[in-house]
């Protein structure tokens, strides 16, 4: 029975594991901010970029394989689009610790201001 539920949290976890790989790099990370300001094709994503167009194609596949990217053919031509759906889960995984955070926070402004209080005359 074990094996069964380690493969079901492998599973489940999979795609929000490559968003999250996908969005570790910071080329990667342009590239999606590039993309989500409209369609593009794969030589105006790479423009701006100091590397190879092969390098921005392999931090393309990356985004693609993660599901934060689309890539439509017209003709020749390669357009690459947004997909929200993915980072949105990402972003709703992350929003979870915001309650951790907050009770850390006012915890650690309570400890420097009774400090502060503890310092003047």
């Amino acid at each position: 029975m074990p094996i069964i539920f380690n493969h079901m949290v492998e599973y489940r976890t999979r795609p929000l594991d490559r968003v999250f790989f996908a969005l570790a790099d910071p080329t990667r990370r342009a590239v999606l901010a590039r993309i989500a300001t409209g369609d593009l094709t794969v030589t105006a994503i790479a423009a701006p970029f100091g590397i190879s167009l092969a390098a921005v194609s392999k931090h393309i596949r990356v985004l693609e394989e993660a599901g934060l990217l689309k890539r439509t053919r017209q003709g020749r031509e390669h357009r690459l689009s947004f997909v929200p759906q993915l980072l949105k889960t990402a972003a709703a995984w992350v929003d979870q610790f915001e309650p951790f955070w907050t009770e850390h926070l006012d915890h650690t402004k309570q400890a420097a201001e009774s400090k502060a209080r503890e310092r003047k005359p």
